[in-house]
């Protein structure tokens, strides 16, 4: 009996350690993207610009009223230059109120608030609040649309060209999925005071109450913008932001085929992001990663680290197997500037490089005494 009690304890323990050892070796997991309906999409990580998903992502497409988030944001940049107020107001010219397509319904002659006409934009996507606006920043449509190249060309969307302000339909009118992901993420972090207007889900102006084109608002706790358009050449599109648990994916979908699926197939890209990825945190700007040596300097050591923070976007369940490095240059020799590029972090998952940024002096160090300079030229010799 009693050895059949131990026969069985073992086997018991056997296949405990056999489970334990499985389950610790036994990889997470991260499926192919889903399948998704549409001319082009990116998905992508805000904070660590991580592509999560990604097609046709530098094709070139229609905009459609994509292009009103450029129209925005040239505005938001007006705005805090101080070139206007939201208080402003604003004559309706008889071009601005004779647009096609969606309308805020704003009336020739009238004055309207620079607010109500960003809301106008944002919530209605109004193409006659749109030229009302581009008029009054620019003086006409045409000298705003070059500021809005301009703005596109300083952000890197280089696959980007606008004609005119609303997105209307142009053979040279064209931009890619990653330029609006570009785009997207710019407006979220430059002009973050006035971004949960694109969280409202209606806007009633002059009597007529309309909603926002973009229905993941009401699909999705979590969804906080961006933007829909569409024209019968273009298709129907949407950039989308949503955040949960401290992470913030941007989703570009362009040329599906229906309202309903513009949105169906977001939600899928969105819920495919937060469900297999993770971003987190590693560095913070300017903090202290470490001291290097430095000679000739009035002190020994300068302080390394980075400019701006430092977030990183892996599968679920592997950040604790990312390998963060530093390599610094070899001889540093004063004086330094604050900001001057002192060698380089890499972080890796595997063989795979998932950030790498410059390691840069948080502070100047300027050159020793004689004497000290002469002390470490002799080191340096030997050295």
């Amino acid at each position: 009996m009693k050895l059949l009690s131990l026969l069985k304890a073992v086997i018991v323990i056997s296949f405990l350690l056999f489970w334990f050892s499985v389950s610790v070796a036994a990889p997470s997991l991260t499926p192919t993207p889903p399948t998704i309906k549409g001319k082009g999409y990116l998905l992508v990580d805000f904070n660590s610009g991580r592509v999560i998903a990604e097609k046709e992502a530098d094709t070139r497409m229609e905009p459609a009223s994509l292009t009103k988030i450029m129209s925005s944001y040239v505005a938001e940049n007006e705005l805090r230059e101080g070139n206007i107020k939201l208080e402003d107001g604003v004559v309706i010219s008889k071009k601005a109120w004779k647009m096609q397509g969606s309308r805020m319904f704003v009336e020739v002659g009238k004055t309207v608030t620079v607010e109500e006409l960003l809301l106008g934009v944002i919530i209605q996507s109004g193409n006659d609040a749109t030229v009302a606006l581009a008029e009054h920043i620019a003086g006409s449509e045409d000298a705003f649309v070059s500021l809005m190249n301009q703005h596109a060309k300083a952000l890197g969307m280089d696959s980007t060209h606008f004609v005119n302000s609303t997105g209307l339909p142009h053979i040279d009118h064209y931009t890619t999925p990653r330029d609006m992901a570009t785009m997207a993420s710019a407006l979220i972090k430059h002009f973050p005071e006035h971004y949960d207007w694109y969280a409202k889900k209606e806007f009633e102006f002059n009597g007529i109450k309309q909603y926002n084109r973009n229905k993941l608002l009401w699909r999705d706790k979590y969804v906080d913008g961006i933007k829909t358009g569409h024209t019968e050449s273009a298709g129907f599109c949407l950039v989308a932001s949503a955040k949960r648990d401290g992470m913030r994916l941007i989703s570009v979908l362009l040329g599906a085929n229906s309202e309903n699926t513009r949105v169906t197939e977001s939600q899928k890209l969105l819920g495919y992001g937060f469900r297999f990825f993770e971003t987190h945190q590693l560095y913070a700007a300017n903090a202290v990663l470490t001291e290097a040596p430095i000679w000739k300097g009035e002190v020994k050591t300068v302080p390394l680290g980075l400019t701006d923070d430092l977030y990183v976007t892996v599968p679920r369940g592997q950040y604790k197997k990312l390998d963060a490095s530093m390599t610094i240059t070899a001889e540093i020799i004063a004086p330094t500037k604050k900001g001057q590029k002192l060698g380089m972090v890499q972080v890796k998952l595997g063989d795979e490089s998932f950030a790498e940024r410059d390691l840069v002096a948080l502070e100047a160090v300027e050159s020793g005494s004689l004497w000290n300079n002469l002390i470490d030229e002799v080191k340096l010799m030997f050295k």
